[in-house]
Parts: structure tokens; sequence; C-alpha cells
């Protein structure tokens, strides 16, 4: 059975996109699944975790990388899917062209939002790609100070827009920057941390969608 593809898109730079996907696919991992992590922002930033990662770990990532420009996207998908139980795809910045090849090989597309008005904003066109490419999407609230007016606003503006919204709140938490630089997620630093409970959260949401 062929593995499944989760994307993790937003139009906004800053939105937190690769933070979300390297902390799945960490977390998925410790779960027992196997893995690959594909790489199709120019920017580079989940390449650059990963072979940190390589690094830190000895040489033994634990999970499969690879890259992709956008005309080579499917190529890469099927392939990783065919050995992997899970692959998560990091997308550039944009909302155009380049972005729908990854959306169309995604059985989910993740959409962080950040806690901010222009975030929100950005959402929308992106919303408008997932619908146009027919794919299920959710959106993700992060970055977010829990308890404070502003995400409270968000979280009733990402409700008005046309995806599901994610129950669970990723906080604006150091660890995860901390984990990232490292070449490690919040699961593996800190297993009984906030943030690794927030992780796993998201993943019983996603799941759940996913099963459906």
């Amino acid at each position: 059975m062929a593995g499944r593809t989760i994307t993790v898109a937003q139009q906004k730079g800053g939105s937190g996109k690769t933070t979300v996907a390297v902390n799945l696919a960490v977390h998925l991992r410790a779960a027992g699944h196997s893995v690959a992590v594909l790489d199709t922002d120019p920017q580079g930033s989940l390449g650059r975790w990963f072979m940190t990662r390589v690094e830190a770990t000895g040489g033994e990532p634990g999970m499969e990388f690879s890259t992709a420009s956008a005309w080579g996207v499917g190529y890469e998908c099927d392939k990783l899917r065919k050995v992997n139980d899970f692959v998560i795809v990091d997308t550039p910045p944009k909302a155009d062209s380049d972005l729908r090849p990854a959306l169309r090989e995604a059985d989910l597309v993740i959409v962080p939002v950040s806690a901010s008005q222009l975030d929100l904003w950005a959402t929308e066109a992106v919303l408008e790609l997932v619908e146009r490419t027919r794919k299920s999407a959710l959106t993700v609230l992060n970055r977010a100070r829990t308890g404070t007016r502003l995400s409270g606003e968000m979280v009733s503006g990402m409700q008005e827009l046309d995806a599901p919204v994610a129950e669970t709140v990723l906080g604006n938490r150091v660890i995860y920057a901390e984990a990232l630089g490292q070449g490690f997620g919040v699961t593996e630093r800190q297993r009984n941390s906030a943030a690794a409970r927030e992780i796993a959260e998201l993943w019983a949401e996603i799941q759940a969608i996913l099963d459906a």
C-alpha cells in the first residue's frame, strides 16, 4: 500500500511551515512510521535542517530526504510513497503555479497561520488554490500566545475561511526553534513538554481526517 502525502503550504513567509513539517515528521517516526521529507522550497530550510540532523545523529537521521522543483514533485512523491508510510512536503511561500503540483499530490494540506492579520489574509489565496486542486485543507494557528485577545480573534477569522480549523493551537515556544536548529523535533528534545503535546494533538486531528 502506498504511503500518504501531507503538504504544508502557506503564501506568506515566516508562518512556520518548515517547523510544522519537521515536527510532524519526527513525531511520526517516533510512532514507528517510515517517513520521508521533501523540500520544494528553493530557500532550502528543510534541507538545512536535515543535513544538521545527519551530523547530529552520526549519519543516522532515521528518515529519508529529497528535494524537487515544482515540475518534479509528482515524480519524487510517487517514488517516496512506495517505500514510506508518510511523505511530508515543505513548499515555497507563494500561491501560484509553483505550488500547485505539491497540492495535487497531497492527501491533506496543512496551512499554518501565524498570529497576525497579514497571515490570515495570505491564507485566503492558499485555500483558493487548494480548492482548485480539489484537495482538503486544515488550517492551524501557529506561534500563538494562548489566552490573548489576538489569538481569539485569529481563530474567529480562520473559522470564516473555507477550510476546517484545527482545535490544536501551536504556541510561540522557544523549544520549537531550538530543536529545529539542532536538527531535531520537539518530541526528541522535550518528550513531555507542552510543545510535544501540541504536536501529538495536532497529529491526532490530522490522522482522524486522513482515516475518515
